[in-house]
């Protein structure tokens, strides 16, 4: 079973500035990945971070490592998205041989942190900038400190609200076997999984219309 939970951050003007340098620097990563997987047709996670991990440290030394492998996820579990979910107008089995539209993703695209650059503890957050760790007092309530406790952290995402504020978004699930994510690239089952979590309305199976994808992806179709 999946737990999220919300959490708004109360910024400072100065760490505001700060965490949307770091969203914009990570939407760059993505762009840059993701006229490969248009060129290549290939999003799987681990032979995506083989094929780019080495040239994308190098072009963006200043995001790090660690978040480069995170702008590598976050591009993957888009194209999988848009490229395999059947109720997709961008549906590779739909599209054929015809090439694949580009994706690109807008300066206010969620970040996805890990256990690296992100941790609580205490009611006390650290997380990863650009220029340096920053730091939070989040206001926990008792339940949300059971799931950190209890259950095992699946995701974490930093987003920006449409009024401005950025908030993280913890995923919990059970302390069970998670499918590998090439098990999870494999089979068509993943997709509506991956609508939810990002926080999509459920698509009509016959309804080709009836996914919207998130506002911070521009798909570009290909002349």
């Amino acid at each position: 079973m999946n737990f999220v939970i919300r959490i708004p951050l109360t910024a400072t003007p100065e760490q505001q500035a700060r965490l949307q340098a770091l969203q914009s620097a990570f939407a760059q990563v993505c762009n840059a990945l993701s006229p490969i997987v248009q060129q290549t047709r290939c999003w799987n996670r681990v032979a995506l971070h083989h094929m780019v991990y080495k040239s994308l440290r190098a072009k963006f030394p200043a995001l790090g490592s660690q978040m480069v492998c995170n702008a590598i996820y976050s591009v993957s579990r888009t194209s999988r998205l848009v490229y395999q979910h059947t109720a997709s107008p961008f549906n590779v089995t739909r599209l054929g041989e015809k090439a694949l539209p580009l994706l690109r993703f807008s300066d206010n695209c969620p970040v996805y942190f890990d256990r690296h650059t992100l941790s609580v503890k205490d009611r006390h957050l650290s997380m990863y900038t650009l220029d340096g760790r920053m730091r939070f007092e989040l206001a926990l309530k008792a339940e949300h400190e059971v799931m950190f406790h209890d259950l095992k952290l699946q995701e974490i995402v930093l987003a920006r609200r449409t009024d401005g504020q950025f908030e993280l978004r913890f995923s919990f699930v059970d302390k069970t076997p998670v499918e590998s994510d090439t098990a999870r690239d494999a089979g068509p089952d993943f997709a509506q999984a991956d609508a939810q979590e990002l926080g999509l309305e459920r698509p009509a199976v016959s309804a080709v219309k009836a996914l919207a994808l998130p506002e911070y992806v521009m798909v570009e179709e290909a002349t």
